[in-house]
């Protein structure tokens, strides 16, 4: 096992347990004693630099924003990222090891008290991204429209939506007309750096961790990268999009954000065109992943819950 090979390079015995906790893209390990988390990545996803450019904003956010993020463990060797011999003769493995931090996922029965805080955090993310330095040899990938859903003839990153269980012709028309829509606005909204930044781009509530103790962490910014800072929501949004108090958990995140950092009109006006971004996204993860528990779960009903939603969005937004 990958993971057992990987804990060797940071000094721990083979005697130590290693359990898995997830797997989604990459491989998710508790280690224990000491207690931390190792990150096993999946292959052909990042480009060269990727991950230490990752690393490199998870430091800044913690010792520069207060954002609460884990701490990296090098290996013994000083290596923060750690290439890794597959033992069963894969291709090799990129893996990091983080601190274990304490907390639990913000529960789904409490949204409206637990986004007004997500919001104020979420703008502190993006002050901080609107001013940092990035070191010269930072990378990531954008998340703009073509990486969503890919341009001559290639795939978005995730895949296609067309290719999601329950996608027939019926649902191809609406989400045809979903994706030219989208397109369109957000060429309209614009790329400008009031808008388009570095984001975490993954800040489902998977990703966060409430501690009466720590307070809010947030974990796995294995998907940074550029986008619309609007997108954060929407992924704060992922898998309950469909649910009567939305708009009111919308509304408490944006309290929670002007109490930190403008939100202008405008970009609020555009809001569900980025729940529906990345509601058409994951609607294409699900298609490309069906490996995956969640994806497995959600199946054509997640589609089918895309088109009803795609149907009241094209009634307000032409």
């Amino acid at each position: 096992m990958i993971a057992s090979a990987a804990i060797a390079r940071y000094g721990l015995p083979p005697s130590t347990t290693v359990e898995l906790l997830n797997v989604s893209e990459n491989e998710t390990y508790r280690v224990h004693d000491p207690d931390v988390v190792l990150r096993v990545h999946r292959l052909d996803y990042h480009p060269p630099g990727a991950i230490p450019s990752e690393l490199a904003w998870l430091d800044a956010l913690r010792t520069e924003a207060g954002i609460r993020t884990p701490k990296v463990i090098p290996a013994l060797d000083g290596s923060r990222v750690v290439r890794v011999p597959d033992p069963a003769g894969g291709p090799d493995r990129d893996c990091v090891m983080f601190e274990f931090l304490p907390g639990r996922e913000p529960s789904e029965d409490d949204l409206v008290t637990d986004f007004e805080p997500l919001g104020a955090l979420t703008a502190r993310m993006h002050q901080h991204a609107r001013s940092w330095v990035r070191p010269a040899e930072f990378v990531r990938f954008h998340w703009d429209a073509d990486a969503a859903f890919g341009t001559a003839g290639r795939p978005g990153r995730w895949g296609s939506w067309r290719s999601a269980p329950g996608c027939g012709p019926a649902e191809h028309v609406v989400l045809d007309r979903l994706e030219a829509t989208l397109r369109d606005r957000l060429t309209r909204f614009g790329t400008g750096p009031e808008r388009y930044g570095l984001i975490h781009a993954d800040l489902r509530l998977a990703n966060l961790l409430v501690s009466d103790d720590a307070g809010v962490s947030v974990i796995d910014f294995d998907d940074c990268g550029f986008g619309w800072y609007l997108y954060d929501l929407g992924a704060a949004l992922s898998f309950f999009e469909h649910l009567p108090e939305v708009p009111e958990v919308i509304d408490a995140w944006t309290r929670g954000y002007r109490s930190v950092a403008p939100l202008p009109a405008g970009d609020e006006a555009e809001i569900w065109t980025f729940v529906l971004l990345r509601r058409l996204l994951l609607t294409a993860w699900i298609g490309s992943h069906s490996e995956v528990e969640i994806a497995a779960a959600l199946g054509a009903e997640y589609t089918s819950g895309t088109c009803a939603l795609a149907e009241q969005y094209l009634s307000t937004h032409s």
